[in-house]
């Protein structure tokens, strides 16, 4: 076994990965957003992440093992094929009389974006000195 599948195995690299990824992407999803809040017409977009991450991660319920990419998933999702979706929402309320974007929900989306971000990185720049010290011999 390779040590990298070795990390993304037993390690929550393979998580704080995808989650940065998914605020990667919902940042560039808000501020596209917050751009065209006065643009006419224009339909806000979101990112779906957590809610598959967190069904991803519950041991409860059914799994099933796919044999090829293109046959049907069964049951819960495996970790690693859980990725970030951008979707529009199907919201038809017009927030501003020129679209359905709401500035002040796109920014508190942007803060919260923000926090998660720098708690992620936090995260993976603990692990990976605490890998560093192991492998230097070091106490952790």
């Amino acid at each position: 076994m390779k040590i990298s599948e070795f990390l993304a195995k037993k390690t929550s690299l393979t998580v704080l990965n995808k989650g940065l990824d998914a605020y990667a992407m919902r940042q560039k999803s808000i501020s596209d957003n917050i751009a065209n809040v006065d643009t006419p017409g224009y339909k806000r977009s979101s990112v779906r992440f957590e809610e598959d991450l967190k069904a991803a991660l519950d041991k409860r319920g059914v799994f099933g093992y796919r044999t090829h990419p293109l046959h049907m998933q069964v049951g819960q999702p495996r970790l690693e094929d859980v990725e970030p979706i951008a979707f529009i929402p199907n919201d038809e309320s017009l927030m501003s009389g020129k679209n359905n974007v709401n500035i002040d929900h796109e920014m508190a989306e942007l803060a919260k974006n923000q926090i998660r971000w720098s708690f992620a990185t936090r995260l993976m720049t603990g692990t990976f000195n605490r890998l560093k010290s192991a492998i230097r011999g070091e106490r952790i």
